[in-house]
């Protein structure tokens, strides 16, 4: 079983100190995809109509599967698009909660480039998935810690291209 910051990724379960909920870890693992377009670096952004969130995409590992391996399935999957893997970005640590659980959780960020495929190829997970400019992205992100990541990602994919 593989495990982040020594918990397992199925779940370490513990009872908080008022013994009336469980806390349990969660990893998932995604990115910040990118490319070259007219205006400059455009990112893909995932939405979904029902909650009106914009996210990144990513998602949980399937058993034996590595951080790396999980990244490229779960954002070929949520985007439709061939991807490259590059370098890690950085890890988002969050809480929260659902039916009576706590979760701790850790997003692990890397950065893509698109080599080929459709947006319009995505799976269900989200409604719209769509290219945008990065200073729109950033803009139209629900989430500050995602809108960190992508911020990051620019600053990366800069001093590449310098």
């Amino acid at each position: 079983m593989k495990t982040h910051s020594g918990l397992s990724w199925t779940a370490d379960v513990a009872t908080s100190k008022q013994g009336n909920s469980r806390v349990e870890a969660a990893v998932s693992a995604g990115g910040v995809v990118y490319r070259h377009g007219e205006a400059g670096i455009e990112v893909v952004i995932c939405g979904r109509i029902s909650d009106g969130v914009w996210g990144l995409p990513k998602g949980t590992p399937d058993e034996g599967e590595s951080l790396e391996e999980t990244a490229i399935r779960e954002v070929s999957e949520e985007t439709g698009l061939e991807v490259r893997i590059g370098e890690k970005i950085g890890v988002v640590e969050y809480w929260f909660a659902r039916t009576g659980v706590r979760y701790h959780k850790w997003v692990h960020h890397y950065l893509f480039e698109a080599t080929g495929g459709d947006t319009d190829s995505h799976d269900l997970e989200y409604d719209r998935v769509e290219w945008r400019p990065i200073e729109d992205a950033l803009r139209t992100l629900t989430f500050k810690n995602e809108s960190d990541m992508v911020e990051k990602a620019r600053e990366m994919i800069e001093a590449v291209h310098r």
